[in-house]
């Protein structure tokens, strides 16, 4: 009966040392990839506005900005006008959107 237990347990612990040699190499290759690869430093952007805002508000005010180039080109006649209506529009832009949709904290 001890015999049987202890080959048992000789082939549990073979088992658990070919695992554990395994992981190891895992780990050796995981570890020399990432030695090889160059590393990028972290930007982040949080000062944006697409980091900002979400995917519905961005398309919102695309929406809204194209709707309101497109009746200035079709409503106002002298083209000089419309192209200063259209340069106005895109300066305010940034002021309308943070009042309207107000800044996340």
């Amino acid at each position: 009966m001890s015999k049987e237990r202890a080959r048992r347990r000789a082939e549990r612990e073979a088992l658990a040392a070919r695992e554990k040699a395994k992981a190891a190499r895992r780990r050796q290759r995981r570890d020399a990839l990432r030695r090889l690869k160059p590393t990028l430093p972290r930007r982040r952007r949080t000062g944006t506005l697409l980091a900002r805002r979400s995917r519905a508000q961005r398309a919102g005010i695309v929406a809204v900005s194209a709707v309101l180039i497109a009746a200035t080109w079709f409503l106002v006649d002298p083209l000089g006008l419309r192209l200063v209506l259209i340069v106005l529009l895109m300066l305010v832009l940034p002021a309308v959107v943070v009042i309207a949709l107000g800044r996340r904290t």
